[in-house]
């Protein structure tokens, strides 16, 4: 059943924490970069797992903006990752980063994972941010990588986002699925899909996360105050997604 309002992030008496994720592929911020800041500011996040970051001339310079610009700091990812990225909150305590190349299919580009272990109150959570191929067979190998690295991180919980260029029904999103939370089905709040911001008719973009994470909503935040429609239109090409998610504290059992 839908919520009406997504909570707010919190850390609990217990430790575990209540924490605000979005998901957005920006286009190399080839867009109206003021309207994507204002997008993201406005959903209090504390995470963010960006996709198509810059990775040409200069790409360290403008992520740091956007992360200035959106009251955040750069955590890991860029042109290192070819282009997912992990933006974070002070929140945020980083335990490691690291940037994954995955290997190269000749006259395909280059796709890799923006990976991290953070501490938020007292819970531990790994966090993957990736973009997925178009090619239907390397996107299928892809994901099983990816829940691979989930293992290889061994965290209690984990957070895995991002263009996943395949949609619920498609094969390499239901072998995610699987294996993980898909947020939205779970707690849908919001709007479902997420391509394109003029014409939404399609969810290609996920929030998903290991079990013992509570999901308390998730979707693409069409009516949260201090976003707007024309932002929405004018920041890039895919609408984001927002999950709150409740991250038990270290040692204890989900709710």
């Amino acid at each position: 059943m839908a919520i009406t309002a997504l909570p707010d992030s919190r850390t609990e008496p217990d430790g575990s924490a209540v924490i605000r994720v979005l998901s957005y592929n920006i286009r190399s911020m080839r867009d109206d970069e003021d309207a994507l800041a204002r997008v993201i500011r406005a959903c209090r996040p504390d995470l963010v797992f960006i996709q198509e970051a810059p990775r040409f001339f200069r790409w360290r310079k403008h992520a740091a903006r956007l992360a200035a610009k959106s009251d955040l700091v750069m955590l890991t990812g860029g042109a290192t990752a070819t282009g997912p990225m992990l933006l974070c909150s002070l929140r945020a305590t980083v335990e490691r980063t690291e940037d994954v190349l995955l290997p190269l299919t000749p006259g395909l580009h280059r796709r890799g994972f923006a990976t991290a272990v953070v501490r938020i109150g007292t819970a531990r959570i790994g966090l993957l941010s990736c973009h997925l191929s178009l090619q239907t067979d390397e996107r299928y190998a892809q994901s099983g990588m990816l829940l691979d690295r989930l293992t290889a991180m061994d965290v209690p919980y984990a957070i895995v986002a991002g263009d996943l260029n395949d949609r619920p029904t498609g094969r390499s999103f239901r072998r995610l699925a699987a294996e993980l939370q898909d947020c939205w089905t779970v707690a849908p709040w919001g709007g479902e899909y997420t391509s394109t911001p003029e014409n939404p008719h399609q969810r290609i973009d996920a929030i998903l996360a290991t079990e013992g994470v509570q999901v308390l909503g998730c979707g693409v935040p069409l009516d949260l105050p201090g976003i707007t429609g024309s932002d929405l239109r004018a920041a890039t090409d895919h609408l984001p997604v927002l999950a709150a998610l409740r991250v038990p504290a270290v040692g204890a059992h989900a709710a």
